[in-house]
């Protein structure tokens, strides 16, 4: 008995892979690769890409030969508040600043899934965010706002 590829979870799945990993390689190749020693600003999205690509191809192989087929329906309302948070995150780090950008990524991330648990939830927004303002504020340096649009 065979499985179409359209109904391959394996296949589709390698197929997503590859797609995003094309994508983000086209983006990249508008910006300088650099080189080892000097790295430029396209280096590390057409390595990750490449790599996302060639996971894609395994995994779509790997789908060829196991044949397993798709299992229950899409989550359309998960996607959706995973694609909310994204946008949300990106439009709250230019306008509200990294923390209220992040307890938004996380809270609407946590409610995208099977299990809502507030006191977990917040206990992991509180210390990721005090890691990422630690990491990327006060140890790196960036130019990041922690509250409020950035200058």
């Amino acid at each position: 008995m065979s499985t179409q590829l359209t109904e391959n979870k394996d296949f589709l799945a390698g197929l997503l892979f590859a797609f995003i990993g094309g994508v983000g390689l086209y983006v990249g190749m508008g910006y300088a690769f650099g080189s080892f020693e000097r790295m430029g600003p396209g280096f590390f999205p057409r390595i990750l890409s490449a790599v996302l690509i060639g996971f894609g191809i395994v995994t779509m192989a790997r789908g060829l030969r196991s044949k397993a087929k798709v299992a229950g329906k899409w989550g359309w309302f998960p996607l959706i508040l995973l694609t909310a948070a994204l946008i949300a995150f990106g439009w709250l780090m230019e306008h509200a600043g990294m923390i209220p950008a992040l307890v938004a990524l996380f809270f609407l991330s946590a409610y995208a899934g099977h299990e809502f648990k507030l006191k977990e939830v917040t206990i992991l927004t509180v210390v990721m965010s005090l890691l990422a303002a630690g990491v990327f504020v006060w140890g790196l340096g960036l130019p990041y706002s922690l509250f409020g649009a950035g200058d």
